[in-house]
């Protein structure tokens, strides 16, 4: 409502005259999904954009007094969140050049739910291209869902010219996704944008936010780094120039300054985007490729029924474990691997995995071999008779198991015990092996208490183990099969 909008300076007054901590936790509790979910597209790491939402409203807290009164609060902090987002994204890519820009094919008439699938990667980039006045213009009346109205006077015109403004955004919008090679019609868009730009911030993150920004506490040193790189972005631009991501290395200090035409002269291969539903690799031409990445370093790739694409992954940890189906805890080399991450797709009928294997001798002229080497394992034994926490499958069907290193979680169905040590194998970084000689197809569903990534507790997971299933790992040194990497003859 106009009269939010209008509350949001007045709360922004009153906390920089006063520090009142009540005001700036109206202002979080207001603008918090919002900005959580600009960070999260940016990101992709539900973590990370935690952090970038802090540092945003950090920013705020800092430069509330600078505000001017006609300041439309969401606009700036949706531009500040991407301010933060690119500084985290420099960080992580500074020894390299990339684009926050992919594109791939699509078909006419996509529904606002697959639209989306395609959008959310490049909608902030997208957004980032739009003049002042218009990118606020969808941030009221999509992320906020405002009525024209009111749109109109938040923007300080009528109700036709806020449409206008709205329509030339949007054409915006479809001109830059066709770029892309997505052809959707801007009814499309805003439908896919106005039901799925903005999620839910994590429980508890409001009141962490509003201490941190407010009383200066339990702040990060990496949250820190954030905030100084994201206010310089800000004095930069001075909040009236849209950032293209990949351009940020300007600001860095000491690094090799990229222009934007530089980084928009490699233009990426179609399937070079972040696919989170398997089946849209059935719409891409079959094909096998591995790239230089345009993406954050990831550590994981999607797949089906033999195909596989993925983005911002390492030869070592990923390309040689997907081209030769074995675990990276089971791959020694003998010879320097290349550093650096890469993009790949392979969706041929069948015959992946060797096509890959083709394509790493024919570009890092490598090639893996069996061989038996002792090595330090886990094993995987029953401490109890017979295993009695282990509860049979409820039901026949497709097999799945996953394993969360961050939110201490578990679960699998329908699965053989070798899949739990194959994910366990994941989890300790070493070689796991199954000793319990217990045949069937098991549901397990496991707990225990797990911070985040930086703070894993493999003691409570070997515990929670041992008391819900009876199963216990133990150390050892044994002889297996490993893979080993050289150079190839050829």
């Amino acid at each position: 409502m106009f009269r939010q909008m209008t509350d949001d300076m007045a709360l922004v007054r009153e906390y920089a005259r006063t520090r009142s901590e009540t005001a700036f936790a109206a202002l979080v509790s207001r603008h918090l999904n919002l900005v959580y979910s600009v960070a999260l597209r940016e990101i992709r790491d539900p973590h990370l954009a935690e952090e970038v939402t802090q540092a945003a409203f950090i920013i705020l807290a800092r430069k509330a007094g600078a505000l001017g009164p006609k300041t439309i609060l969401s606009g700036w902090l949706c531009r500040t969140a991407r301010y933060v987002s690119a500084e985290v994204l420099r960080s992580q890519r500074r020894r390299q050049r990339r684009e926050q820009e992919a594109y791939m094919q699509s078909l006419l008439n996509e529904t606002a739910a697959e639209a989306w699938i395609q959008i959310a990667p490049l909608l902030e980039t997208a957004m980032g291209q739009l003049g002042e006045q218009e990118h606020n213009a969808i941030v009221l009346r999509f992320y906020e869902g405002k009525a024209l109205k009111q749109v109109g006077a938040a923007l300080g015109t009528g109700e036709d010219a806020a449409r206008m403004r709205i329509n030339r955004a949007l054409e915006k919008l479809r001109k830059f996704f066709a770029g892309r090679g997505l052809t959707l019609s801007a009814a499309v868009i805003a439908a896919a944008v106005s039901t799925s730009a903005v999620q839910a911030a994590p429980a508890g993150l409001a009141a962490t936010v509003t201490t941190a920004a407010v009383q200066g506490t339990a702040v990060t040193a990496s949250t820190l780094t954030l905030i100084k790189g994201a206010l310089k972005i800000m004095a930069w631009t001075k909040a009236k120039t849209a950032i293209v991501v990949g351009a940020s290395v300007l600001l860095a200090a000491g690094t090799t300054t990229i222009t934007v035409k530089e980084i928009r002269g490699h233009r990426p291969y179609s399937w070079q985007v972040r696919i989170a539903d398997w089946r849209m690799l059935d719409r891409l031409p079959q094909q096998v490729k591995i790239v230089p990445t345009i993406f954050p370093p990831s550590d994981g790739y999607t797949g089906n029924n033999g195909r596989k694409q993925g983005t911002g992954l390492s030869l070592r940890n990923t390309l040689l474990p997907a081209a030769y189906g074995i675990s990276r805890y089971r791959i020694v080399a003998d010879t320097p691997l290349p550093e650096g991450n890469y993009d790949f797709i392979a969706n041929l009928p069948d015959g992946n995995e060797a096509a890959l294997r083709r394509e790493i001798e024919k570009q890092f002229h490598l090639v893996g071999r069996t061989e038996t080497r002792e090595t330090d394992v886990l094993l995987l034994t029953t401490r109890s008779r017979n295993a009695p926490g282990l509860k049979s499958a409820a039901a026949t069907g497709s097999r799945s198991s996953n394993i969360n290193n961050g939110s201490g979680f578990y679960k699998c169905s329908n699965a053989p015990l070798e899949f739990l040590a194959t994910s366990l194998e994941y989890y300790f970084e070493l070689p796991v092996i199954d000793r319990t000689g217990i045949e069937g197809r098991f549901d397990i569903d496991l707990k225990w208490d797990e911070r985040d990534r930086q703070h894993r507790n493999p003691e409570g997971l070997k515990q929670v183990l041992l008391d819900q299933l009876g199963l216990e790992l133990v150390p050892g040194r044994e002889s297996i099969d490993m893979l080993v990497v050289g150079k190839s003859q050829n």
